[in-house]
């Protein structure tokens, strides 16, 4: 069985897929793909891998333009980047994807069902930016003015993402120091993977896709979040009718560090299927 070292010596011992997107692979087990959210990288995972290591073959891909990733082509077309992410990907595995790598994840199952076993989805959504006939999630104005404090102040802005990730939720405190920690053992997201990563979650819809999602998914959410709110869960249940919805009710938008045992309890019925 291959072993993680008791430090962080493994966030630095990456693989590269065909000088594609940068990914870590450890453990022994059914095949698991993790995808992180905006702004992140693999570090971001480092307090669950002793959970994961013995149990799953772990593959943790950083998304272009973030961590060691490149940027693909065609920066700004999410099936750009779900490709590049099946490119770094095994030929089959269970998918684990978190807030802007579960909408990846999600686009994944349509695009290649025959690749994934399953999909754990962590408070993410099919759409993001709340409409008239989408009272979920961020409105376009905050997003557009998360876009414009980017370019302005890239270093600010994520520390305020990363802020709202655990705002309202159990310990916001101690789970922002800890999830600040993690993400700094590993390269920053350059600015044109901010960019074109808050791109997709503004523009990006797959609500007509998920009647035809042909995956067991089994979703998360907090029922503190304010990114991707748990008021999500009933329409999920009935744009995807055979998918199974889980809320943690005191946890914000990372319950995989706020509510750590309650999430590996969850992860671990999810890829029971």
């Amino acid at each position: 069985m291959q072993r993680l070292v008791e430090t962080d010596e493994w966030l630095g011992n990456n693989r590269k897929h065909e000088m594609g997107l940068c990914h870590i692979t450890e453990g022994s087990g059914p095949d698991l793909v993790i995808l992180h959210g905006w702004s992140q990288n693999a570090g971001v995972w480092h307090a669950v891998m002793p959970a994961l290591r013995d149990k799953y073959r772990v593959h943790l891909i950083e998304l272009p333009g973030h961590g060691a990733s490149p940027m693909v082509d065609q920066a700004d077309e999410l099936d750009a980047w779900v490709e590049a992410v099946l490119d770094a990907a095994p030929v089959q595995a269970f998918w684990l994807g978190w807030s802007l790598g579960g909408l990846l994840a999600q686009r994944a199952a349509l695009l290649a069902p025959e690749r994934i076993q399953g999909l754990c989805l962590v408070t993410t959504a099919p759409r993001f930016v709340a409409t008239a006939d989408w009272p979920y999630g961020i409105t376009q104005a905050a997003f557009e003015q998360f876009a414009d404090l980017l370019m302005t102040d890239s270093t600010a802005t994520v520390k305020r993402f990363l802020t709202l990730q655990v705002q309202g939720g159990a310990h916001a405190r101690a789970a922002l120091n800890q999830l600040i920690a993690a993400l700094s053992q590993r390269p920053e997201a350059d600015i044109k993977g901010l960019k074109a990563g808050l791109h997709l979650l503004l523009s990006t819809d797959l609500r007509d896709g998920l009647p035809q999602l042909s995956v067991p998914a089994s979703w998360l959410w907090g029922g503190k979040d304010t990114i991707a709110t748990a008021s999500i869960a009933d329409a999920v249940a009935q744009l995807a009718p055979d998918s199974k919805t889980t809320v943690f009710d005191k946890a914000a938008h990372a319950p995989f560090i706020s509510h750590f045992a309650a999430s590996m309890q969850w992860l671990e019925e999810a890829l029971a299927c």
